[in-house]
């Protein structure tokens, strides 16, 4: 199974005056630091967000994870994810396929239809079109990723008439994951269209999740597909350091500072001390606390979900850049390699 990182490249949202852009570039610089460990400690992925929030310094993931991939031997480069209906299909891939060529061959997409809407009318899109713009810009997508000379017809974007899309990405294909959220129409799209499949998990008892990986594999089966050659990932919120209550009292902040902020947009209730404990716990959602227990949680989870790879977003508010690395080099050094001789990597 393969072991990853993703994030958002959280920021301050309310910095004090004169002080986004410095706040920006100090969180961009540690975050390539914490890749460049990442790759050094022999993790497999890492994925960055796409957000357009004074929250979030990642609105161009692209060109922040081919500063990481100049730096970096080994790890792969995701979008985590690229909000593909508010996107055009062209510059996506051309991004990235530069990318793949800059990290010989590391860059993948995780396309997705966002968990934010604020790019939709960034860049003029309606989001009465929601759900078209998502199904017709993904089947252009594919149709580029799998010829070099695209034509292609939909109602949300202009006609392209045997035009060649340039430059080639190294890996033929390049390696196109589907995001969602837990909608099972989501599920059901990625399967028939033989796509691997992301699951993020931030919320409930993992476990419930489940029947959505089983029907992933029945559609698939259905669409002629063999099941066992899509792979499919669960992308969870967690943390690890040295002690259980270390790792439980660090993030706590700073997750709680992030769930409740948006919270409040969406009219959720504030989530109190005792949510986020049950949340730690075995069978909550969050993968938080020593190398060993992580380990633990990881392996007991692919027994119910069998994924083939595992992403934990550590970066989630404003944790402390030296405790991230911490957290990283454990995750590489001490959490990897046990579930690795539990699992295979």
């Amino acid at each position: 199974m393969e072991l990853g990182l993703y994030t958002f490249a959280d920021v301050n949202p309310n910095p004090g005056p004169g002080e986004r852009g410095r706040d920006g570039e100090k969180r961009i610089r540690e975050l390539i630091a914490e890749i460049e460990l990442a790759d050094q400690v022999g993790l497999d992925v890492f994925g960055l967000g796409e957000h357009h929030r004074p929250d979030y310094a990642a609105s161009a993931p692209a060109v922040i994870l081919a500063a990481i991939a100049a730096k970096t031997k080994k790890i792969r480069l995701t979008s985590a994810v690229s909000v593909l209906s508010s996107d055009d299909p062209v510059r996506v891939y051309q991004q990235y396929a530069t990318l793949d060529l800059i990290s010989n061959g590391r860059a993948e997409i995780m396309a997705g239809r966002g968990s934010f809407i604020e790019s939709f009318p960034l860049f003029g899109y309606d989001l009465g079109d929601y759900d078209k713009l998502f199904e017709e810009k993904l089947d252009l997508l594919i149709n580029i990723i799998n010829n070099e000379t695209v034509s292609w017809q939909g109602e949300t974007r202009a006609s392209i008439n045997d035009r060649g899309v340039y430059p080639r990405a190294l890996q033929d294909p390049l390696p196109l994951w589907i995001a969602v959220g837990g909608t099972p129409q989501s599920v059901a799209r990625a399967a028939a269209y033989g796509l691997p499949l992301a699951l993020a998990i931030i919320g409930g008892e993992p476990a419930r999740f489940a029947p959505l990986f089983d029907l992933y594999r029945q559609v698939a089966l259905k669409a002629g597909r063999d099941p066992a050659a899509l792979k499919t990932s669960i992308n969870v919120h967690g943390f690890i350091a040295d002690t259980n209550d270390a790792a439980i009292e660090q993030y706590y902040e700073p997750s709680m500072a992030v769930m409740n902020r948006i919270g409040r947009e969406r009219g959720w209730g504030p989530q109190s001390r005792a949510h986020y404990n049950q949340s730690t716990s075995d069978r909550g959602p969050l993968f938080i606390g020593d190398p060993e227990r992580v380990a633990r949680k990881i392996i007991e989870h692919h027994k119910i979900f069998k994924n083939d790879r595992f992403l934990l977003q550590m970066a989630l508010g404003l944790v402390p850049h030296d405790q991230l690395m911490r957290g990283i080099e454990l995750f590489g050094t001490k959490v990897a390699p046990i579930v690795r001789d539990a699992i295979g990597s």
